[in-house]
């Protein structure tokens, strides 16, 4: 996932280290606003459009719990990413009742954070590209409209897919040579992430391989403990 140009709001009330993880993350392609306070986290967010928000908990004038709800208020999807001294489970709780997508304890190790932000946005990027309304989709020599639920191979008479494999197969095409996470699947069309909704969309994957198999320009690749992969072809690629 591309970190570059990905705006970040910091707020973190310890100049030094505000200073010093602003700088790790510049160094790491992000663009990051630094705000020394909840009450100035709140007036840069309103100005400014962010693609995560990082919030240190015990803050004087304005807590993280309470920047994070007006943040909310506000926008109910940006990414929101809690740093924090405090170990109680009741604070970790009341973080996430704010709305916290992630959690890190401080000290923590800044590769860590930066593999968390990387994983948000790409969860946040698939998500958005999910909910596009986009429903015909050219799959090799396949056709698939997925208002009608119905596959074509060529000239041929559609297959009429089951409504777990239209869906599957959507997103499969929306997410075309690239990776399709398994989670996103399952919470979009399984709505549960578990041991046995995940065996069953194995199933269907197995079921849309079967119908794929004609076709030399298509396949789906299983991309080991991440996800899926609809790999399709250019016509031309067949013959080299």
């Amino acid at each position: 996932m591309e970190t570059e140009n990905k705006k970040i709001l910091l707020v973190e009330d310890d100049p030094n280290f505000g200073i010093v993880l602003k700088d790790y993350l510049t160094m790491n392609d992000f663009d990051v606003v630094l705000a020394k306070n909840g009450m100035e986290g709140f007036e840069k967010f309103k100005k400014d459009n962010y693609d995560v928000c990082i919030l240190d908990v015990m803050m004087p004038y304005k807590d993280g719990f309470t920047l994070a709800r007006e943040i909310r208020e506000k926008n109910e999807n940006v990414p929101i990413i809690f740093l924090t001294a405090k170990t109680m489970k009741e604070d970790v709780l009341k973080g996430y009742k704010a709305g916290a997508d992630d959690y890190l304890n401080k000290p923590f190790d800044s590769e860590v954070l930066l593999m968390k932000l990387k994983a948000i946005l790409q969860r946040k990027s698939s998500n958005t590209l999910a909910d596009s309304k986009q429903f015909e989709f050219e799959i090799g020599n396949f056709h698939l409209n997925s208002k009608l639920r119905f596959l074509r191979y060529k000239d041929e008479e559609p297959i009429k897919l089951s409504p777990k494999e239209n869906e599957l197969l959507r997103l499969l095409a929306l997410h075309e040579n690239d990776l399709m996470p398994r989670e996103l699947a399952l919470t979009k069309i399984w709505r549960d992430d578990n041991y046995f909704t995940s065996r069953s969309m194995d199933v269907y994957i197995a079921k849309l391989r079967k119908y794929l198999k004609r076709d030399d320009l298509a396949e789906i690749l299983n991309i080991h403990g991440e996800g899926f992969r609809l790999v399709v072809k250019a016509g031309n690629e067949q013959a080299s």
